[in-house]
């Protein structure tokens, strides 16, 4: 479906932002990508996104814009209503799955945890939440491959998106988040969504990833060193 009023601000490789590329795509929704400087916010962003933290991404529709990654998905499948669906179109399924997705939001931040140790202990809780994602799945799936069924749906989209940075995770930290003894199911989902087509290009690649958080961290800490 071509559109030409269609526009995304955000930055490459954020978990947030690819969330709406894969649903843009998905929907076959044509659009124009501007990349924000993740180091200056433009003065774009700052009237877009004045309330919660100036952040990215953001979809602009025509005259309208809208703010927060899991409520720009949710737009782009009610405005656009053509084929395929993202979310489920029981409201029980629905309500189902905004859910699992608010939880998966909660756990992907716990980067914001303060200290070595803080870090470690939320990783673990990290890991824990993957048993009860695994229990989500094979509820959701019902048999079947993906959080949506035959398709891509939106735990799908919500949960793939932070692939990227969870495999980084489990390279920087030794941390075994995708356990396939623990969680075969969801390990099976994920090696099955990160080939499909529709959104392979929107998963970072994990070991660049951890190359580049390193070097963060190094630039980091040279900054925060006495003069």
């Amino acid at each position: 479906m071509a559109t030409s009023n269609i526009k995304l601000l955000g930055r490459n490789g954020c978990p947030f932002v690819n969330r709406a590329q894969m649903a843009l795509n998905l929907k076959s929704i044509d659009h124009e990508f501007i990349e924000e400087d993740p180091f200056k916010k433009s003065e774009l962003l700052l009237k877009s996104n004045p309330v919660v933290g100036k952040k990215v991404p953001v979809l602009f529709h025509a005259e309208s814009y809208i703010c927060e990654s899991l409520l720009i998905v949710q737009y782009i499948d009610e405005a656009w209503p053509n084929s395929p669906s993202i979310l489920p179109s029981d409201p029980y399924e629905r309500a189902i799955a905004r859910f699992w997705a608010a939880y998966i939001d909660e756990k992907a931040e716990y980067r914001k945890a303060e200290g070595e140790e803080a870090n470690a202990a939320m990783r673990d809780k990290v890991v824990k939440g993957t048993l009860l994602l695994e229990e989500a799945f094979i509820k959701c799936s019902k048999g079947k491959s993906l959080f949506g069924g035959d398709s891509i749906g939106y735990l799908d989209i919500v949960l793939g998106s932070l692939l990227g940075w969870l495999k980084a995770e489990e390279i920087l930290t030794s941390t075994k988040i995708f356990d396939e003894t623990r969680i075969p199911k969801l390990v099976g989902w994920m090696k099955r969504f990160c080939a499909d087509e529709t959104v392979k290009d929107f998963i970072p690649e994990f070991n660049k990833l951890a190359e580049g958080f390193k070097k963060f961290e190094k630039l980091k800490q040279l900054d925060q060193a006495p003069a």
